[in-house]
């Protein structure tokens, strides 16, 4: 059970997290001009990463544990559906990510913009995907 409670705990944290980047760091940064909007998202970046990326494989080696102490085909549907952040991540996001970072500052314009736009909105499945683990745990913790 303690399992369960935890990766619940952990997908409701990068769930969160997520979110507020969609709902309220997102939209705060593009209201910057292009230079201070590239040097922001930069520095969100690193910072976020360091974060969400152990919480999603946490949440999943923790959905797995409960999946295999109750024999509940939700903690490990949740727990997959978690972990698919990363080769989402990975695949999807990693090659507009790349091309920000590699762009300097200084050269920051309409082009850096758009990048961070669709970084925006390819970010929004990161937070589908966690919100959906989360229902799921929530779900499967109700069970018992």
């Amino acid at each position: 059970m303690l399992a369960g409670q935890l990766a619940l705990i952990v997908a409701a944290l990068f769930t969160g997290a997520a979110i507020y980047v969609n709902v309220a760091e997102q939209p705060a940064r593009l209201q910057l001009d292009d230079r201070s909007l590239l040097a922001e998202w930069k520095q969100a970046y690193k910072r976020g990463s360091r974060m969400q990326a152990p919480l999603a494989l946490i949440g999943f080696a923790l959905g797995l544990a409960s999946a295999f102490l109750r024999s509940d085909w939700r903690w490990l549907i949740g727990a997959f559906i978690l972990v698919a952040n990363w080769p989402y991540t990975l695949i999807v996001i990693l090659p507009v990510n790349n091309r920000l970072l590699a762009a300097p500052p200084q050269d920051a314009g309409p082009t850096s913009r758009e990048l961070i736009q669709r970084w925006g909105r390819l970010h929004a499945v990161r937070s589908a995907l966690g919100a959906s683990a989360t229902a799921l745990f929530l779900w499967a913790s109700l069970s018992f």
